[in-house]
Order: C-alpha cells, then structure tokens, then sequence
C-alpha cells in the first residue's frame, strides 16, 4: 500500500472545499483484511456508530464474510437502517422511547429481523406493551455485565445490572412470560479489554497495571459469559447469537466458546484512542483536514475550524489530533477551536494560507456527526462523495 504522507493527501484533497472529512479505502481495506485475519473462524458484526455512513456500511457488508449484521446504536437508527434494506441488526443499547418502539415495530412487522436489548423488568414491560399494541413479536437481548471489581477498583463501565447467570434467567424469565416478545440473544462487552489502550508511549507503568487487570479480568469475564449461556440453556432458552467483544479484544474474546460472534467498528476508521494496543496495530484510515489561514506567531499557523471533541471524560485525549505534516501539535492553552485552531508547527515545515492541515479524530463515528459528506480516497485521488448519518438528514441523540 502506498505511503500516505502530507504530499499524497494534499495532492489528493486538492481543490476540495475545507474543512472537509475523508477515508482513505485503501487503508479501510487493509483494516478489513487485518480485522477478518484475527476474527479467525468468529462472524463480525459490523458496529454502526463507530461508522455512520450508508455507502460505508454497504461496502464493508459487500465485501463478505466474516461482516455479518449490524450493531446499531439507536432503536430509530436501526428502523432507518432496515427501511433501507439492511438486515439483521442489533440495537446494542436499551431505550423505551415509544416512537423508536414503535417504528421498530413496524420494520419487524415488514419481516426485517431487529433486535431490541434490555437489561431490567421495567424495559422488558414497556416493550411487550408496544409490541402487543402493534401485534409483532418483539426479539430481544440481554445485556450482560461485563467488568471486573477489584479491591478499590471498578474495572469497566457502568452499564448493565445483570450481573450474571442469576440475574440472566430471572430477565429471561420476565421475557418469557410476554407472548409479544421472543429472547434471541445475549451480548457481553468487555469495555476494558477492547477500549483501553495498554501500550501508549511515555506511559510504561500504567500501560503494565493495565496489561496486568487484563489479564486477571479476562478469565473471569469469559467464565462469567459462558456460565450465563449454560444457564440459559439449562433454563429452556434458545438463543440465537451470543455477542462479545470489540476492536481491541479479539484474541481473548475469542477464548470464550459461548460467543458465536464478534462486533467491530472503531477497527475501520482507527482514531487515535485505537492507536497503542500490543494485540495489534491498525492504519489510519478517517481523518479531516482544515485550511490554514493565517500565521500569527513564528512556528505557528491557525486553521479555520477543527473543533472537534470526542465524548467521554474531557482531557487531551479527548481532542483531535494534528496528523499531517507530521510533528505539529496542538497549543495547550487554546486546543481545537470551534472556528479557529492554532497549531504549532515542526521546524522545516512551511505552510501558506490555503494550504490543508490534517488531524486524526480521538473516536470513530462520531466525526461523521460533524460533516455532511465524506471523501472517499482511493490511489490517492477523490473517487467519490457519500453522506454522513448527518447528511442524510438523520441525528439520533
């Protein structure tokens, strides 16, 4: 694969209006191939909101096994996504909003399969009760916990209250006792194995402590999916997939013979918190690029634009990255700006208003949420422009 450096980009986005958002499909190609080589023999269900692009979703989809189904983040997004054809889609959040309810409804209804996941009584009840009202059968999921609680620490997220086989068959249960609903699956994401990075430079003692809580916490979060799918077996439920991991943990979800398929998105795009894993290593392949403006100071020049955050606890890693030319750098006491950003720049480096100044987001969907197109690069020139969610029109939080 081509060197993509400063000079290719700058040739390919020529005469493009900036600030503008790219992919490079030879880089998402060799993620492809990096992504289907460590899945080993595991399906992958394609993660919508590390992508939120249609002409994306199809073209990962199209390209064949082992991308099967979609993970959806949103119950509207996934009805969207079915009236456009797709198929088989996951909504890997709960939510009892009964317009979503109900448009979702309607697609399954229309024969397309989409699953709702739930992790307590209360959302289980709201979904029968819409499910009832429009006369469909309802699937859903159970959302299994997947942390690990170690003395004074909490390794994970808070995200679901099942906590294991117990709790699992007792929701099974409640499932169970609704004619309007059907339980199809369960998901278990290891949030701290697949989204924590474990060897960032500069950072050798913390990346060993989080080398060693993942090595403690993946035995026991494997133990504890298996012996939820047992329970739910021995319990009478079928379930038609067992869902599990993410981009950065592959190789120790895979260990876990319940999961019968793995979930990725971020490894398309590869932002920066994608950067520093020793599982493996990704390309970039999603970025922005803004004009330089003006030069206020020597060794600084200032972009129209680039204030773009990602979500999660505010920090520098929160914020874009300056990519290309290589070595600028953000300026600490004023970051990326809503409609300016200063950047410094290495010496050597020489750019003219006009000039494009690329960064690299911290995460993978959400820059669509900024952009209404993205450029589609192949062999170094633009070959196409497709929507964002955005430009479709479609913002679903």
């Amino acid at each position: 694969m081509t060197v993509a450096d400063y000079d290719f980009y700058k040739h390919a986005l020529a005469g493009q209006r900036l600030p503008a958002a790219f992919v490079d499909l030879d880089a998402l190609d060799a993620n492809l191939a990096d992504l289907r080589a460590r899945a080993a023999h595991l399906p992958i269900r394609l993660v919508t909101k590390s992508v939120r692009c249609v002409a994306i979703l199809r073209r990962v989809l199209a390209s064949g096994a082992p991308f099967r189904g979609l993970m959806c983040y949103s119950p509207a997004e996934a009805a969207w996504l079915a009236s456009l054809g797709f198929d088989d889609l996951l909504v890997a959040y709960p939510s009892v909003e009964p317009e979503d309810l109900r448009a979702v409804a309607a697609q399954v209804r229309a024969g397309w399969r989409i699953t709702l996941m739930v992790d307590s009584a209360a959302q289980v009840r709201r979904i029968a009760a819409v499910a009832s009202e429009r006369g469909v059968v309802q699937p859903l999921a159970i959302d299994l916990d997947m942390s690990s609680d170690f003395p004074g620490l909490h390794f994970g997220v808070l995200r679901s209250p099942v906590d294991g086989p117990d709790a699992a068959v007792a929701l099974a249960a409640e499932i169970a006792r609704h004619p309007s609903l059907r339980l199809d699956g369960l998901m278990g994401y290891e949030s701290q194995i697949a989204g924590l990075m474990d060897e960032v430079p500069g950072q050798g003692a913390k990346n060993a402590v989080i080398r060693l809580l993942k090595r403690r916490s993946i035995p026991e979060i494997n133990e504890r999916r298996r012996a939820t799918v047992a329970a739910l077996a021995a319990a009478g439920h079928a379930l038609r997939f067992v869902n599990g991991g993410g981009t950065g943990s592959f190789e120790s979800t895979r260990e876990d013979s319940s999961v019968t398929e793995l979930a990725a998105g971020s490894g398309l795009y590869v932002p920066t918190l994608f950067d520093h894993y020793r599982a493996f290593r990704g390309r970039p392949a999603a970025g922005f690029a803004v004009a330089v403006t003006r030069s206020p100071a020597p060794g600084i020049v200032t972009c129209a634009g680039g204030g773009y955050p990602a979500s999660g606890p505010g920090g520098a890693d929160r914020m874009p990255r300056p990519w290309l030319p290589a070595g600028c750098a953000l300026v600490a006491t004023e970051g990326a700006g809503e409609v300016q950003t200063p950047v410094r720049v290495p010496a050597g480096v020489a750019l003219e208003p006009g000039d494009p100044l690329l960064f690299r987001h911290a995460k993978a969907g959400e820059l669509c949420e900024r952009f209404n197109e993205l450029l589609l690069i192949e062999g170094g020139a633009v070959v196409d422009k497709v929507a964002t969610y955005r430009g479709d029109g479609k913002c679903f939080f």
